[in-house]
């Protein structure tokens, strides 16, 4: 086909894939992906076809503390996106370039995924660094949501943490093939051998490593790849010069050995390997690497590298892992429902000629207004192009040209980003993630060219677990506070602002008090406004345990029309593990309610359900069921029904032995040996009980679930890291992630009510 002759989208992606062989220009449960296992038949041999394969979309995850952005700016700078290389906690003034804003460079860790692209080897690659702290695992949602691959951190020290269970098991949820990294084999402690075997007795992985490192902790000098058969050396002041070499002679047994062991990992998931295998035919690199690439993509196997991103050593082989193992975006199958068809299931070509398909998967409020990042999933978007949000159908709101019908909007502006840096761009093409600005959206709204109307499915939004009343110091910030609090609720999903209804206080909540406390020093740099912050308040929830009958009728009679409504039915507990927490059921038969007063009646239901008579907290994992009921022809009223419904709760609410949920959190501790009394006490007093404890060289590994449920109660870890820093000299470290809803014990159970009562008695004294 002659140039020439093609259409304006295939001359786009033509010049982009002549432009890479030439220049280094850089470019709710999820939805499931299948993999092509490196087999793009599936795809036609078409113009953009080598374009497309050139391209990579990873991410980078880990447990807190592991390693991940110092991994990024090793891969920035050896890529040549950077030219300088700058450490975490910005000790030398300036910090990591993914850490851009002044809080993470401050506290050393990551808040927000940041995105950023970069070339290696003719190769495109779009990487989204991800925070590690269990506070900000949305951020980790919504990166693995869009991406095609992954680089799982571990730490050759600390080994699989709980944080590095979450972290994979998110993308397991999301079908995500990944390869791991295990890092800081410079440290003291360094055990690569003990880390691969926990990832397969903990993370249930299949894997094997394809190098071996050549000494460990001052002595780590190199590695050897077990695929090619060659030693690494890495040299020059920040490792930038690759020495290849042979194995040193000391190392041939151990190499032998493990690409043996490698071999054997391999063809257990590799039908075409184990062929080759098991008649003793000699295996090639090329033939090994084609295998673990197989493997990899079908989610079967993981490759293990190694290094030491700090000491920059082993960084570039493990680019040259993305490219060789990790899928492009033509190999990986995503989905999208047909809206016009009943959310028909529609698997997408990910190529560049279909109709435009892209996601809202994080948004930001810029300098320029509201950024929004988009995965294209398939079809072309340019500047100026229209655009429609397929889950509103609404108005969108740009900073200009919007068209006639109001349905459209003109994309004003197209960028890529550096972290927090903008290139314009013109257009972009499916595989790729960009930014926009202008369009007002929410987070997992999908975007077309308004020929089709699909929508991707959503991610994972994890429920918040603790809540804090916050206000202004100062009543003349009462605008800059509301326009604070408005801007994160819609960057963060699980940020969510409320007001109780009895104080008037505003309750803000969400994963954790670092992931509160955050929010609260953001609104004091970012809008000048300090804010009065009260104690932390556990998210406790109410459900009932047993079927409970209800028969209400709301009579009132005050001159003119009255009121008249009556309810009958039961409510019961949902059964375990449901994923919905409230449901309502019509199982009236005939018209003893007329059919336009069952929604009052439900919403009445929703309504009463939203503050239980316990502790006043929401009561969820209720089934509401109506079977019958009385109207009246003159006054009975949406209003009458939905009073009615809401006593009718109220009436047959203890009745059903209600009971007080309270977050459970999985704690894992670590601290020198000689503590470990004192800690696993102080855990016992808390109400966890000790399930694992491992030897990690001179430390300890507590692991803590609580008494019965299975997790230590969050309202009993308040300061907890303030007492194991005082228990352990300063020596002891732990993370927590939330874990499920439990029900409180009898004893907590009355305090928790005694405490409500008396709160509500001085309030109506």
């Amino acid at each position: 086909m002659a140039p020439s002759a093609r259409s304006p989208a295939i001359r786009l992606l033509y010049t982009l894939s002549s432009s890479l062989k030439t220049t280094s220009s850089p470019l709710l449960t999820g939805s499931r992906r299948t993999f092509s296992a490196g087999d793009p038949a599936r795809v036609e041999a078409e113009w953009w076809k080598e374009s497309m394969e050139r391209l990579r979309n990873i991410g980078i995850s880990a447990h807190i503390d592991s390693g991940k952005t110092t991994l990024t700016e090793r891969i920035l700078y050896y890529t040549g996106r950077i030219h300088e290389i700058h450490e975490v906690r910005g000790r030398d003034g300036v910090g990591a370039k993914m850490d851009s804003m002044d809080l993470e460079r401050e506290k050393g860790i990551t808040i927000q995924s940041a995105a950023t692209y970069c070339s290696w080897k003719d190769y495109q690659v779009n990487i989204i660094d991800t925070p590690g702290h269990v506070d900000f695992t949305i951020e980790v949602e919504r990166a693995l949501r869009v991406l095609d691959g992954a680089i799982l951190v571990l730490c050759s020290v600390g080994g699989v943490q709980s944080q590095s269970i979450t972290v994979d098991r998110q993308m397991r949820r999301y079908d995500v093939p990944r390869v791991a990294f295990i890092n800081k084999l410079d440290r003291m402690g360094a055990d690569p051998w003990k880390v691969l075997s926990q990832a397969r007795s903990k993370l249930r992985h299949h894997n094997a490593a394809v190098q071996v490192p050549i000494g460990l902790e001052d002595d780590f000098l190199g590695l050897v790849d077990l695929v090619q058969l060659k030693a690494y050396y890495f040299h020059g002041s920040s490792g930038e010069k690759v020495v290849t070499g042979e194995i040193p002679a000391n190392m041939e047994a151990l190499v032998a050995e493990k690409r043996r062991e490698l071999i054997e990992m391999v063809s257990e998931v590799d039908d075409k390997l184990a062929e080759s295998f098991l008649n003793d035919e000699p295996i090639s690199s090329a033939s090994l690497e084609e295998a673990i690439r197989r493997a990899t993509i079908a989610q079967k196997f993981i490759p293990v590298f190694m290094g030491s991103a700090f000491k920059n050593k082993g960084v570039q082989p493990l680019l040259d892992g993305v490219l060789s193992y990790l899928p492009c975006p033509i190999e990986v199958a995503n989905y999208a429902l047909d809206q016009n068809k009943n959310e028909e299931k529609v698997t997408l070509s990910g190529t560049p000629v279909g109709p435009l398909v892209a996601l809202a998967f994080k948004l930001e409020e810029g300098r320029f207004g509201q950024l929004t990042y988009l995965r294209i999933y398939e079809g072309v978007i340019r500047k100026g192009d229209f655009i429609i949000n397929v889950n509103t159908g609404k108005k969108i709101k740009f900073c200009h040209g919007e068209s006639p019908k109001g349905l459209y909007g003109l994309v004003p502006r197209l960028v890529r980003m550096h972290s927090n840096e903008m290139e314009d761009i013109q257009e972009a093409h499916a595989g790729q993630i960009v930014a926009v600005f202008g369009v007002d959206c929410a987070s997992g709204d999908t975007f077309t060219d308004g020929s089709v109307k699909y929508t991707m499915t959503s991610m994972n939004v994890p429920e918040p677990v603790m809540s804090l009343a916050i206000s202004p110091v100062s009543k003349d910030s009462g605008g800059q506070f509301s326009k604070a609090l408005n801007r994160f609720q819609k960057e963060d999903p699980t940020f969510r602002v409320g007001l109780d209804a009895e104080s008037g206080q505003t309750i803000i909540s969400g994963m954790g008090e670092l992931h509160l406390d955050i929010y609260v020093e953001r609104m004091r740099r970012e809008y000048k406004v300090d804010a009065t912050v009260g104690r932390p308040r556990v998210n406790f929830r109410e459900t009932v345990t047993q079927r409970a009958n209800f028969d209400y009728l709301h009579k009132k009679q005050s001159g003119g029309q009255g009121q008249y409504g009556r309810v009958c039915g039961y409510i019961e507990p949902l059964p375990e593990g449901s994923s919905i927490k409230f449901e309502f059921e019509n199982m009236i038969v005939g018209q003893a309610i007329p059919s336009n007063f069952i929604p009052a009646i439900e919403k009445g239901f929703r309504e009463a359900a939203n503050s239980g008579s316990l502790i006043g907290h929401p009561v969820e994992n209720i089934r509401v069921v109506l079977t019958d009921g009385a109207a009246h022809t003159v006054d009975s009223s949406e209003l009458a029904f939905k009073l009615a419904a809401i006593y009718a709760f109220r009436q047959c609410y203890t009745a059903s032995k209600p009971v007080i949920l309270e977050p459970v959190m999985l704690v894992e501790l670590k601290s020198p040996t000689e503590f470990q009394g004192t800690v696993t006490g102080d855990i016992n007093k808390r109400k966890g009980l000790i399930v694992g404890n491992d030897q990690e060289g001179d430390d300890s590994v507590v692991t803590a679930h609580g008494m019965k449920v299975r997790g230590v109660p969050l309202n009993n870890m308040f300061g907890y890291s303030t007492s194991l820093r005082s228990m352990t000299q300063g020596k002891g470290e732990f993370t927590m992630e939330y874990k499920e809803h439990s029900p409180v014990s009898q004893e907590v159970q009355m305090q928790l009510v005694n405490n409500y009562k008396a709160v509500k008695a001085a309030e109506n004294s």
